[in-house]
């Protein structure tokens, strides 16, 4: 199950590994939300699909024989409890347990799995022991959507429970109206591009506040940010970015991002450690585009030093003079990786083909686990 109306890296993994289950031999139900358009070349073979747009409907249409059940989005404790005592819930881990977050919430799983390496090293410091001991790494697909020209969006994910939110929502698409939209086309110089759902978790004007006063002082460097957050998080990036003025542009949430990440000459990750992966981090690698990141778990996980991408100090550690190091040297003509040259080996490790073997010995687990 994963019932979130958007799309983000989480419903792209849970795409990939329900078709993984089906290939790995598995027949499974998705329940899924009915507004998110990414489930609709499902189902296929081995697939059903039931629609629920949220956890009492989901909840409401599962059979009532004692079944696997494996939540792969955001779920609440009340619907987990209900789920560890009916059925043989299997609960994934997509946030690392990190200062701030509580492994409590997996207390009811009969087995917890997760992502990568890094979250599996926190789940178990932080005493989770019914856990599945490898990381099931996901695998990248930038092919979503059509090859229409990427037209600019609002940034903005308006929360309707705010009555700011609601005004200003409503206001937006008026002043949109009054102006043609712009087609994103890429700048002369050096494009760093961010494509990424401007969650808290990515930390990104964290990022900005150390990292502007480097960018701007290459007037060739241009950001391109494509995705969407909630009010907050789209104001304090453009705070954050504004000394970059008109160099820094937002295109709001594009589905098609195999259009996108040809035309960057880099994609800039968040900060690491409430990142569970990044699969936006390997989408860029495969379709050519290397990566610029921070120096730690789960990106050195992902990125192959100097191979698919460069590496650079935690900016909150140097205030971005690690960072700026690299900049300079893209900016003075340094070599850009092609990862799908340079690290084809490493990414052949995160294709669709790899996820399949690794489901493999993860469904004979949960074919352990079934009720009989």
């Amino acid at each position: 199950m994963n019932l979130q109306p958007l799309t983000g890296g989480g419903e792209v993994y849970t795409h990939a590994m329900t078709r993984a289950l089906a290939d790995a031999g598995a027949k499974l139900t998705l329940y899924a939300h009915p507004g998110n358009g990414l489930w609709d070349d499902l189902p296929r073979p081995g697939i059903d699909r039931v629609d629920a747009a949220d956890e009492a409907e989901f909840l409401s249409r599962l059979p009532s024989k004692p079944s696997v059940v494996v939540a792969q989005g955001p779920i609440s404790r009340d619907c987990a409890a209900v789920l560890g005592e009916r059925h043989a819930f299997v609960q994934f881990a997509h946030m690392p347990v990190v200062a701030g977050r509580s492994a409590e919430g997996f207390r009811h799983a009969r087995l917890v799995a997760t992502v990568s390496r890094y979250c599996v090293d926190l789940l178990r410091g932080a005493g989770v022991e019914r856990l599945y001991p490898e990381p099931l790494y996901g695998t990248a697909e930038a092919q979503r959507g059509d090859d229409a020209p990427v037209l600019a969006a609002s940034p903005y994910r308006w929360d309707r429970r705010k009555f700011r939110d609601v005004a200003l929502g409503a206001l937006e698409p008026v002043s949109r109206r009054l102006r043609a939209p712009a087609r994103f086309e890429r700048r002369p110089g050096v494009t760093l591009g961010v494509v990424s759902l401007l969650s808290p978790i990515k930390q990104f004007p964290l990022l900005f506040s150390r990292l502007a006063r480097h960018l701007a002082r290459h007037a060739q460097v241009n950001i391109e940010v494509f995705g969407e957050g909630g009010y907050a998080q789209v104001r304090d990036i453009r705070r954050a970015l504004a000394p970059l003025r008109e160099r820094a542009r937002f295109w709001g949430y594009q589905q098609n991002v195999h259009a996108i990440y040809p035309k960057l000459d880099y994609l800039l990750a968040g900060l690491p450690e409430k990142e569970a992966l990044g699969l936006n981090v390997l989408e860029a690698q495969l379709c050519g585009t290397p990566v610029l990141a921070p120096d730690a778990p789960p990106f050195t996980e992902t990125v192959l030093a100097d191979r698919s991408g460069f590496l650079y100090r935690d900016p909150r550690a140097d205030d971005g003079a690690d960072f700026a190091r690299v900049l300079d040297a893209i900016v003075a003509g340094r070599p850009r990786p092609d990862p799908r040259v340079e690290a084809a080996e490493h990414l052949r490790g995160f294709s669709y083909e790899a996820l399949v073997q690794r489901v493999r010995p993860f469904l004979r687990r949960l074919e352990e686990l079934a009720p009989r």
